[in-house]
């Protein structure tokens, strides 16, 4: 891996907010900030002069807003990562589940703070571990995909689950929303089992993803609410800042909202959903890790395996960044690692055909 640093370019229409983002980017000797610019139009011509790795990118912006900037830096620049910067409004929200959906690698909420020390703080634990991620997970995809396609696990892709399934989950976080609408609709509209998702978002984003995922897939989706009772066909968001558990009550499951601790410093955390879900249908559970930053998802993986479940996790080559799945397939307990345009035909194929 190269020693040099991760070049990243900031573009907000605020200089209050350019300001912030450019003094917690230059906090870091990592990093290095190689321009900002105030709209799409600016960073375009700023990325034409001078390269850069990551781009920090409003959301709503004049001259050429962030979804049409986000569009052309995907054309001309494929290899760039983007990171959205969206405040924490209805509307910001839902241009930034657009952003995401359309390929960018992640967002983070803009400081809200008067405080500049207390922005800089928030922006220093947000922002600079995900521009890390990003830009370390391009210059070690080639050589991680190479480790990845010798290793003695890709054999298991050939073992096919000997149970028929009941339930899937699904645990993701950065590049979730893209890999989600994949996955999802690669599912026919009558797929019969209950999804329930964990993606990593702050609580004003899940409900319009729930959306977003109806929209796509034409299948009843919603952010789950507390003590409701699962039904056959329908997908369950986990609502930002609460764990999603379920129980089985009076012969049927439903859902448990907690605020217990955060998990690997994330609520929703995956692991309280894989852990009760396993508890609950053993194993009738198919359970996949898709891309994401960090190892949230590890321990409950585990006891998906211990309980008999079947545990698919995205490969890296796929993934925006190969953290969370990347931790189940070092510690042995994937069953298959599947490129992310194999994931949904997989589940669709182990849960129907294979019942038959």
């Amino acid at each position: 891996m190269s020693g040099s640093p991760i070049r990243v370019l900031v573009v907000d229409d605020s200089a209050v907010v350019r300001g912030l983002l450019a003094r917690a980017i230059e906090s870091d000797t990592r990093l290095q900030l190689v321009g900002t610019a105030m709209h799409g139009e600016a960073a375009l011509g700023s990325l034409r002069r001078t390269p850069a790795d990551v781009v920090v990118l409003d959301v709503e912006m004049p001259v050429m807003d962030g979804l049409t900037a986000l569009q052309r830096i995907q054309q001309e620049y494929p290899q760039v990562r983007v990171i959205m910067a969206s405040a924490l409004t209805s509307e910001g929200a839902e241009t930034t589940l657009r952003a995401l959906s359309l390929g960018a690698a992640g967002c983070i909420a803009k400081p809200t703070s008067s405080s500049v020390s207390d922005s800089i703080a928030h922006l220093t634990k947000e922002l600079l571990p995900l521009i890390h991620a990003l830009g370390r997970s391009d210059r070690l995809q080639s050589s991680v995909a190479s480790l990845t396609s010798a290793s003695p696990r890709s054999a298991r892709l050939k073992k096919e689950p000997q149970q028929s399934f009941s339930a899937v989950v699904i645990g993701t976080s950065t590049g979730g929303p893209q890999a989600l609408r994949k996955v999802l609709c690669d599912l026919p509209k009558d797929f019969p089992l209950p999804i329930f998702i964990v993606q990593h978002m702050p609580a004003l984003f899940t409900p319009m993803l729930a959306k977003h995922i109806q929209m796509d897939t034409g299948r009843p989706s919603q952010e789950a609410v507390h003590f409701q009772t699962i039904k056959p066909g329908h997908t369950y968001v986990a609502p930002g800042d609460y764990h999603m558990e379920l129980e089985r009550r009076e012969g049927s499951v439903r859902t448990l909202l907690t605020q217990a601790a955060p998990e690997h410093y994330c609520r929703p955390s995956v692991n309280p959903l894989f852990r009760t879900a396993a508890e609950i249908y053993r194993q009738s559970l198919l359970a996949v890790i898709l891309t994401g930053m960090g190892e949230d998802g590890k321990e409950g993986s585990a006891d998906v395996v211990r309980t008999g479940g079947w545990l698919i996790a995205q490969d890296e080559a796929s993934s925006v960044v190969w953290g969370m799945p990347g931790a189940v397939v070092r510690a042995g307990l994937a069953q298959e690692v599947l490129p992310l345009d194999q994931v949904g035909p997989r589940i669709l194929h182990t849960c129907l055909e294979l019942a038959r």
